[in-house]
Parts: C-alpha cells; sequence; structure tokens
C-alpha cells in the first residue's frame, strides 16, 4: 500500500475530507447524482482557414451529434492582427480561424441559432474584442444577450507563464480581464466570462500538481481583481470555469481533478469567506481536453488509445465538458474522419461503457483516495508558496513560474530521452517499416489570398471617417481607467472597425509587452 494511501486511510475523516457528490468539499463531484442525471458536454475544439471552411465543420460536427461549440482561432486573430498585417503572412486560417471583423463573425456562425447552441471561444489577449463580435452578431440578429451560453477563456495570466500569446502589458491585461467579467455581470447573465487554464500551463512541461497550484494561483488573482473592483465574491465564483488537461497517468489524473474541487472549495472558503452553504458558488466546474503534448507523430494510430485512455480518466474524474483530441494532431489540423472518431470516442464512453451509471466510481478506492490527499497536500503546500512571493502577478514578474515549468519539462524529456519514462512507438516498440500515408488534411494554400481580397473589399465600402471616430473614442475610453471598454469596443465593431485596428489602438495608449525568455 502507498504510503501516502495508508497515511490517509488512517486518518481519515469522510464528512471532511470526501463528502458525497454535491456537497461541500465536492471531492466526489459538483452534482448529487453526476452523469446519471446529465452527461457532460462534449464539446469538440475546431476552426481553421476563413470563415466559411470553419463554419462548415461546425455543421459536420453538430451533425454527427455535437453539442455545443469550441472556437479555434489562428495566430494572427490570437496575437491582435489583420489577415494583412505583415506579421500574419503564412499564418492566416493555419491553426484557427481568420476572423478580422463583424461579417466574419457572422459568416463563422452562419445558419447557427445562437440562442440555442453554447459557445466556447479559445481566445485570451484579443477575448474582449471576439466576445464583442460575437454580441454584435447576436445584436444584429435581434437575440438578446441574455439568451448567449458559452464560455470565452479570458486567461492572461497563463499566457505570460506558459504559452506567449499576450500583447498588453500585465496591468493592462487585467484591466481588459476584470473589464470583460464585468460586462458579462451586467449583460450576459448566462455567459462563463473566464475559464483559467491549467492547460496550456500542462502542455508546456509542468507536473499534475503544478498545473493545479499555478492555475489556482491565478485565479486567486483574478478573483481578488473582481473584488477589488467592487464584484460581490461569491455572485463571481458563480461564473468561473476552469480548463484541465488530461494526460497519460490515469489514476493520477483521476485524483487530481478530485483533488481540484477540493482545492477550490477551500480556497474560496478560507482565503474569501465564501460560506460552505453557497454550493454554486463552491463547486468547481471545469473543461477537460486530451493532452496534445502525448500525441506522437510516429505510429500516430497509437494516439487512439492514448485519447481514449484520458477521455476516460476525464469522465470518471468527474468533467463538466470534454474536447478528444484526433489522432492525426501531431502531423497536422484533423481531417472529418479523424475528428469523427475523436466525438465517436466520447459517444462510446458515454452510451456503452456502464461508467455513467455509477456516482464517482472510484471513490473508496484506497490507491485514489491516497491519490488525491496527496495531491491536495502537495497542490496547497506549492499553491501557499506562490502566495508568499505576493501571488500570481509577482510570481510571473519574477519568472517563478516559467522557471519551474522549464525544469519540470526538462527532467521529463531527460527521462524520455534515457528510456525511463518510455512512449510506445518513439522510444520503445518502434516500427522501421512504418508507412507515412494517413489520408491528413491539407489546406489550400490560395485560401490565405481570398481572404485577403474580402479584407481588402471590406475596407474599400466601409466610412474612413467612422472608422476614425471610433478608434479615437476607444483610446479616450483606455485612458479613463474607469470606463469599461467591451461597450466601446462592440460600437466600432458595429461601424466596420476591424480587429487589427481595434487591438493598434489599444497598444498606443497601453503599450505591447515584449516578456523575458526563459533559458
Amino acid at each position: 500500500m502507498p504510503k501516502a494511501a495508508k497515511t490517509f486511510i488512517e486518518g481519515a475523516h469522510y464528512l471532511g475530507d470526501i463528502g458525497f457528490p454535491g456537497e461541500f468539499p465536492f471531492t466526489r463531484g459538483i452534482y448529487p447524482t453526476m452523469y446519471r442525471g446529465r452527461l457532460w458536454t462534449m464539446r469538440q475544439y475546431a476552426g481553421f482557414g476563413t470563415a466559411k471552411e470553419a463554419n462548415e465543420r461546425f455543421h459536420y460536427l453538430l451533425k454527427q451529434g455535437q453539442r455545443a461549440l469550441s472556437v479555434a482561432f489562428d495566430l494572427p486573430t490570437q496575437l491582435g492582427l489583420d489577415s494583412d498585417d505583415f506579421l500574419a503572412r503564412g499564418e492566416v486560417g493555419r491553426v484557427g480561424v481568420a476572423i478580422n471583423h463583424v461579417e466574419d463573425m457572422e459568416q463563422l456562425f452562419a445558419g447557427i441559432d445562437l440562442s440555442a447552441v453554447s459557445t466556447s471561444m479559445t481566445i485570451n489577449a484579443t477575448a474582449p474584442i471576439l466576445l464583442a463580435l460575437y454580441a454584435a452578431v447576436a445584436q444584429r440578429r435581434g437575440i438578446g444577450w441574455e439568451k448567449l451560453r458559452g464560455t470565452v477563456q479570458n486567461d492572461i495570466l497563463k499566457e505570460f507563464i506558459a504559452r506567449g500569446n499576450y500583447i498588453y502589458p500585465p496591468a493592462a491585461s487585467m484591466r481588459l480581464v476584470t473589464d470583460l467579467i464585468h460586462f458579462c455581470d451586467q449583460s450576459l447573465p448566462q455567459w462563463y466570462p473566464i475559464s483559467i487554464s491549467g492547460y496550456h500551463i500542462r502542455e508546456a512541461g509542468a507536473t499534475a500538481c503544478q498545473e493545479l497550484a499555478f492555475t489556482f494561483a491565478n485565479a486567486i488573482a483574478y478573483v481578488r481583481a473582481c473584488v477589488h473592483t467592487g464584484l460581490d465574491v461569491t455572485k463571481i465564483a458563480r461564473r468561473l470555469s476552469f480548463f484541465f488537461s488530461v494526460d497519460n497517468d490515469f489514476l493520477e489524473e483521476i485524483a487530481k481533478f478530485r483533488a481540484a474541487r477540493k482545492i477550490w472549495a477551500k480556497i474560496l472558503t478560507e482565503k474569501f469567506s465564501v460560506a460552505k452553504s453557497e454550493s454554486a458558488a463552491l463547486a468547481l466546474r471545469f473543461h477537460a481536453q486530451t493532452a496534445g503534448s502525448t500525441l506522437t507523430a510516429k505510429q500516430p494510430r497509437n494516439n487512439i488509445a492514448r485519447v481514449t485512455m484520458q477521455a476516460l480518466a476525464a469522465v470518471l474524474g468527474g468533467a463538466q465538458s470534454l474536447h478528444t483530441n484526433a489522432w492525426d494532431e501531431a502531423l497536422a489540423l484533423p481531417s472529418e474522419a479523424s475528428v469523427r472518431l475523436a466525438l465517436r470516442t466520447q459517444q462510446i464512453i458515454a452510451e456503452e461503457s456502464g461508467v455513467v451509471e455509477t456516482i464517482d466510481p472510484l471513490g473508496g478506492s484506497v490507491a485514489v483516495e491516497g491519490m488525491t490527499a496527496a495531491m491536495s497536500d502537495d497542490v496547497w503546500t506549492l499553491l501557499e508558496e506562490v502566495e508568499g512571493l505576493g501571488g500570481a502577478v509577482r510570481a510571473v514578474e519574477t519568472q517563478f513560474f516559467q522557471q519551474a515549468i522549464t525544469q519540470s519539462a526538462y527532467e521529463h524529456q531527460r527521462a524520455v530521452e534515457a528510456g525511463d519514462a518510455v512512449v510506445v512507438g518513439v522510444n520503445r516498440y518502434i516500427d522501421a517499416k512504418e508507412r507515412g500515408d494517413y489520408g491528413l488534411l491539407q489546406l489550400d494554400a490560395k485560401l490565405e489570398q481570398q481572404k485577403l481580397q474580402k479584407l481588402k473589399s471590406f475596407k474599400k465600402r466601409r466610412s474612413a471617417k467612422r472608422v476614425q471616430q471610433h478608434v479615437d473614442e476607444l483610446q479616450r475610453a483606455a485612458a479613463d481607467p474607469q470606463q469599461n471598454l467591451l461597450p466601446v469596443i462592440i460600437q466600432a465593431l458595429q461601424a466596420d472597425v476591424t480587429l487589427g485596428e481595434i487591438s493598434r489602438a489599444l497598444v498606443q495608449h497601453f503599450g505591447r509587452y515584449t516578456g523575458d525568455t526563459v533559458i
């Protein structure tokens, strides 16, 4: 018996440490009946090329039984660049859909009722602009904002920590985060205004413990920022969601999710004095995605087994929403066939495996309960270390997060190269006769030129004077820290100002952050 498991069993207090599903501390799940009452949301991440191609993929996925949409944006869109920007060359539509203006957003959701579908947008530095575009499209269609359901990632701290897709300095970025949260609090009551992400932290090389600790450190920073600007902590806690990775260590990942719920409830009750009776505020809601970093380009069909195992761990861990990676994503954007198989993986787990009939199926397991307790203790210790440094923003500025993740990534890679960490098909069970014809998705090279022509036409037929008036108004609003920028951005977008022009106007006021490199 593992030492942690033995210690836990000897000193366990059931109600305090584990409890019942749907009750504090939520170790066993946030709902009393879990999947017996409602399955998780199957939300496949998709988007490439122009809005037309991405829209076609959305319709395909909905016809295959997907229950919600999750939008991937290309790198220029994530970095606040229009498709005709010099720095966007060669990247337009490559790893997501290119969105420049309100007409793009209208085409992206053509034929889709925004009042009837839940939409997740994986976007951070330009999150206010993309949410404003979504709201503007709803407004044009006569759909009340109170009917819109979904999530926008809006987690800029993890960009400074692990991913690098930031634009503005940390303080200005945090203002945009809180502006978006305030706007949703007032105008989009069913929208989750932030999805605090451990996924990218894990993908950068963090351990499971670091993934939780650093994500919760960021969450604390966001909650404090919201409270500082006048939002009620209990009310805002109901609107927070999380996004975690599902890696290969099956039992550790299940224990990680169980520990995450317990830790978040502890954070809110102990650090923010939220009452234990406030179940809706204390319950940690999270989306999970199978780990892209575990997908291999060698023997790529082995990824089907990896994704299946990871998806099952997410379900046994109690996820509210799940994306399963396609087996060919180490080589290209997923084809229709591979993304269908990824979705079918979730559907088979839901409809054929029988695991949804039991609430917290592995609850009570000596191994799982022991790992959950050990994970909780280790995460809390590391979280308090970050708090001791002055919190997440200070830890970003001093490179604490970045250096810790870099060290963990280095140690893992050394283990792989030494053969101590086995990667099937890569450093063991290698097939020298492997063939490389996998029927991968090929993007049409003409798409970028077509996009540039459409953007040129869009800019030519709009009013340049009207555009400049709204850009000037945006800069005036940015200079007033008491003014929420979202309504001003929506008005600008309705006047045909582009994403790149809005981002450039904000850079002129806030500046552009260059960051530091960790070696």
